[in-house]
């Protein structure tokens, strides 16, 4: 689960990266509101997705299908927070509405979702796989 996250949180750093490099935008563009809202969405999202992802690796043998659950929920995650932050920051709903709006229509909250399926995706594999911790020769039994 841990590898799982910060899988994701790589992506979605890599993901926003090249999107404003690509676009020559900024990821919230609007003035005067600070790092704020963009960092706290990311916490929220990352979060989100650790606590989805937590949940479902408790099941026996998880379901792929439940990633696409994981990178919606991470992203709605995501949205409301930076729209409550910018709310906070602005008291204007008009504004919060506007942020969160070019996020989407931006592509911000695609990158979001393509990095939670796939880290998703990676998490329930290794633990459908019951992969183990790798060791040392010295630290096999000598019974193997």
């Amino acid at each position: 689960m841990v590898l799982a996250t910060i899988s994701f949180f790589a992506l979605a750093v890599f993901g926003l990266g090249a999107l404003s490099v690509a676009t020559d935008t900024d990821i919230i563009s609007t003035p005067d509101l600070g790092q704020a809202p963009g960092v706290a969405g990311m916490l929220a999202a990352v979060v989100a997705f650790a606590v989805l992802l937590g949940v479902t690796l408790r099941t026996r043998r998880p379901s792929f299908v439940s990633t696409i659950t994981i990178a919606l929920v991470t992203v709605l995650a995501h949205l409301a927070v930076v729209w409550f932050a910018v709310l906070l920051g602005t008291s204007d709903i008009v504004i919060a509405t506007a942020v969160a709006g070019d996020l989407v229509r931006g592509g911000v909250s695609a990158v979001l979702l393509v990095a939670a399926l796939i880290a998703a995706w990676g998490g329930i594999a290794l633990r459908r796989t019951r992969a183990e911790h790798p060791r040392w020769p010295w630290e096999r039994d000598e019974d193997e």
